[in-house]
C-alpha cells in the first residue's frame, strides 16, 4: 500500500503540475487504532509555479482527489498551509507529527524548524474540546452508544490534557497520550476498547460504559475551566513565514 500511495502522489504531481513537499497519514491509522479495514487518509502540502502566486485572481489552493473505499488523499497549497500555521491550526501539526510519512524533502525539514514556534495552547485547547464535546453529544449519549466513537471523545481530551501539561502540540499517537496522561485507574478500559477496534472492522453498538461516560463529563468541565482561565495570546509575527514562503516558492515554483 506504501508503493500505491506513493505512485498515487506521482501522479497527482503530473497532472497537477506540482511539487509535494510532504505527505504524510492523516486519522486512525497514525493515531494507532485503525481497524482491519480502515482507509488510508493521505495529507500532503504542495507548491505551485511561480506564476500561481502572481495571479490577481483568487485559485483554488488545496486539491482534492475522489475518496474510494481505500483511499483519502488530499493537499494544501504551501500557501495555504503557512497562513493556517500562522493562525495556530491545529490540524497542520497534526500532520507535521504523523508517525507514517509517504514523503518528505529539504523543503518541508526548514519548515519543520520554525513549526513549533507558532503553536498556541489555547487555540489547541478549543480545538480538541470542541471535537470531543461533538461527538460526546452526538454519539455516546444514548442506552446505546457507537462504541468506537469513544476514541474520537477520549483522544481530544487527552490532548488537552497533554497541551496544559507539556505546552507542545500533542503526539498523534493514541498509545503516547494514553501513556502520559490518562489516570491508571482508566487505562484498563481503555485498553480493552482498544483491543477490539484493532481486531473488527467494525465495533457497532453497545451499551454506554457509564465509567468513561463519567470521565468524559468530568473531564469536558475540568478542561473548560482550564480554558477560560487562560490569558488571550497575541497573533504571532509574519516574517519568519513570509521569509520561508518566497524562498521556497523561489526555488520550486521558479523551475516549472
Amino acid at each position: 500500500m506504501n508503493d500505491t500511495i506513493k505512485m498515487k502522489l506521482d501522479e497527482i504531481e503530473r497532472q497537477e503540475n506540482i511539487r509535494i513537499i510532504y505527505a504524510a497519514e492523516s486519522g486512525s491509522r497514525a493515531w494507532g487504532f485503525a481497524s482491519p479495514y480502515s482507509d488510508y487518509d493521505v495529507r500532503f502540502i504542495y507548491v505551485r509555479p511561480i506564476q500561481f502566486y502572481l495571479r490577481l485572481d483568487t485559485q483554488r489552493d488545496v486539491i482534492e482527489c475522489p475518496i474510494d473505499d481505500l483511499l483519502d488523499i488530499n493537499g494544501w497549497d504551501l500557501q495555504k498551509a503557512l497562513r493556517l500555521l500562522h493562525n495556530a491550526n491545529p490540524t497542520f501539526f497534526e500532520w507535521n507529527n504523523s508517525p507514517i510519512v509517504y514523503k518528505t524533502t529539504k523543503e518541508w525539514t526548514a519548515v519543520q524548524k520554525v513549526i513549533d514556534s507558532y503553536f498556541v495552547a489555547k487555540a489547541g485547547l478549543n480545538h480538541y474540546l470542541g471535537i470531543a464535546k461533538s461527538n460526546y453529544r452526538e454519539f455516546l449519549k444514548g442506552e446505546s452508544v457507537r462504541l468506537k466513537k469513544y476514541f474520537y471523545v477520549i483522544r481530544p481530551l487527552l490532548a488537552c490534557k497533554w497541551i496544559l501539561s507539556e505546552k507542545t502540540p500533542p503526539p498523534m499517537q493514541f498509545a503516547d497520550l494514553v501513556e502520559a496522561v490518562l489516570e491508571p485507574e482508566m487505562k484498563p478500559i481503555v485498553d480493552d476498547l482498544l483491543k477490539r477496534k484493532r481486531v473488527t472492522s467494525e465495533m457497532g453498538e453497545g451499551k454506554r460504559i457509564d465509567r468513561l461516560n463519567a470521565y468524559i463529563d468530568e473531564n469536558l468541565a475540568f478542561l473548560k475551566e482550564c480554558i477560560d482561565a487562560l490569558p488571550r495570546t497575541e497573533k504571532a509575527d509574519w516574517n519568519k513565514l513570509n521569509e520561508l514562503f518566497f524562498s521556497i516558492v523561489m526555488l520550486i515554483g521558479g523551475e516549472h
